[in-house]
């Protein structure tokens, strides 16, 4: 059984991306190497863009089946129409119109269900790919690529967390930002839940919405605040107050700043910032005992 740790926050451009790298990079070298990367957020895959070195394993297109109406058996009865939670069937019988909006479409089948005269049939529609890459010639990253104008972001994720390329011991989900169903899909089967927050009025109000989502699908979570020293105490004392784990802190630097501007990691330079991913570490190593 693998530890599964997801990476999350309540907004975008706290960090969660350089943490899920920089802890991704420290777990390989300072506790096992069977530790693998996945990057949930299908809409922007940033990940790989912090390793110099990468190539592309395998990729595979992931399809959604769809229904097509085929007018010349249908009725144009409307019950396929009435069936579709979605809204994806538009029918206008005065026409002997009927169609399907793929983008609408969930491939629920009720539909299929719905249909008396075989008037629907299947057919797939693309919705992204998958792909498993090698970072330094030895390290595992895989990513879910959202097909632009696409929102089956969860469908997409499902599919990437379902085709995992090997076994390892420790898996890290960079989860979408926000506290939407694709955050939700990547974090349904995580042991663990960092989130990433900053201490700026934005970033409480979104770390309590984060917390409250965690809270109800009953995950153990801890917060790691990045840019520390930027805004003011409130993030602090909203953690003390509800009993949140303070799992590091991530001052706002200039030189941090520089390093991910540069598409670098931590540990390729020697500054203080790396005891705080090894203290993360460190807990997650006495959590799993």
């Amino acid at each position: 059984m693998s530890l599964k740790i997801a990476i999350a926050s309540g907004k975008g451009g706290t960090g969660k991306t350089t943490v899920a790298v920089n802890l991704f990079s420290f777990i390989y070298e300072n506790w096992t190497h069977s530790v693998q990367l996945i990057d949930c957020d299908v809409e922007e895959p940033n990940d790989l863009l912090f390793f110099q070195n990468f190539s592309v394993k395998s990729e595979k297109k992931v399809e959604q089946i769809i229904p097509q109406i085929d007018t010349s058996k249908c009725t144009f009865c409307k019950k396929c129409e009435d069936y579709c939670e979605f809204n994806a069937i538009v029918m206008v019988p005065s026409m002997q119109y009927a169609t399907v909006n793929k983008d609408l479409c969930h491939s629920c089948g009720a539909c299929f269900v719905a249909c008396e005269f075989d008037a629907i049939h299947e057919v797939n529609n693309n919705i992204g790919t998958v792909s498993s890459c090698l970072v330094d010639n030895d390290r595992s990253v895989m990513e879910g690529n959202l097909r632009v104008g696409s929102p089956l972001q969860t469908m997409l994720i499902k599919d990437l967390k379902n085709n995992l390329d090997g076994e390892y011991d420790i898996l890290i989900y960079d989860a979408p930002p926000g506290t939407s169903c694709p955050v939700v899909e990547t974090i349904s089967d995580a042991d663990y839940v960092i989130l990433v927050t900053e201490p700026t009025p934005f970033g409480v109000h979104d770390l309590k919405l984060t917390v409250d989502l965690l809270r109800e699908v009953n995950k153990d979570f801890g917060v790691f605040v990045n840019k520390a020293g930027l805004g003011d105490s409130e993030i602090y004392e909203y953690l003390k107050e509800e009993d949140i784990m303070l799992l590091g802190e991530i001052p706002f630097s200039k030189e941090y700043a520089s390093l991910y501007a540069k598409g670098k990691i931590v540990k390729s330079v020697p500054i203080e910032f790396a005891k705080e991913y090894r203290k993360v570490i460190e807990y997650l190593k006495q959590k799993m005992n």
